[in-house]
């Protein structure tokens, strides 16, 4: 009589580039391992992910729309068993720990090795940190800044925290463009935005859009340039 083997360690990814998702499937081809779905954005994988429930989330920060990094903030707590593990272009200490902040559990860039992707998901799915040696101590640096700045911290810091998108988003918000008008600019849709302007107003503190508008336009802040 048959019987059932182990259970294959089931993962999802989600990356807007075929030639990618292609090569990960490629590097994580093992008797163990058993890729159960694919997205090819962040809205995509907030509808399936909660119906596969993955054990590891392989998950690009760049994708259209919505970014990866708001997509673990909305999907960390639904999913507390699945371990989101970033696999990005992105070195940026901002991306890392951002993403962290947000429950993943791993940050990867993707010159990693077929090998080391592999051990990578594996490490992530038994609890362990997926990361590079070199990026672990960005984290620990900047949990240690952190720690020593003072309570409350810094307007600057804060807006420091935001993403791309999102520097772009409250930017036309200090415009005082409306959701709609954020929307066609960006070519996204009024819901991300509405995601987006969520996460600002969490990142600052801010009460509400115009406090947040406020903080965007205050007189010799730095804002860097959105660069989409």
């Amino acid at each position: 009589m048959a019987t059932n083997g182990p259970a294959k360690l089931r993962v999802m990814l989600v990356d807007d580039h075929e030639l990618v998702r292609t090569a990960v499937r490629q590097a994580l081809t093992a008797p163990d391992v058993e890729m159960v779905a694919e997205a090819a954005s962040a809205e995509d994988a907030l509808r399936l992910a909660p119906q596969v429930r993955p054990d590891v989330m392989l998950v690009d920060i760049s994708l259209p729309g919505m970014d990866g990094v708001e997509l673990v903030r909305e999907l960390a707590h639904r999913l507390p068993d699945t371990r989101i593990v970033m696999l990005t272009v992105s070195s940026a200490e901002r991306d890392l720990v951002n993403a962290m902040h947000y429950g993943a559990a791993g940050y990867l860039t993707k010159d990693v090795s077929a090998e080391g992707l592999l051990r990578a998901v594996r490490s992530a799915y038994a609890g362990e940190l997926a990361m590079p040696r070199r990026m672990a101590a960005q984290l620990v640096h900047h949990l240690e800044e952190a720690t020593r700045s003072p309570a409350g911290g810094d307007e600057a810091a804060a807006l420091g925290t935001l993403s791309e998108r999102e520097h772009a988003v409250l930017r036309h918000l200090a415009e005082g463009r409306t959701d709609r008008e954020i929307a066609q600019a960006l070519t996204i849709s009024p819901r991300t935005v509405e995601t987006h302007v969520a996460g600002i107003l969490h990142k600052l503190g801010a009460r509400n859009r115009a406090e947040a508008a406020r903080r965007y336009r205050a007189p010799g802040e730095r804002r860097p340039a959105p660069t989409d």
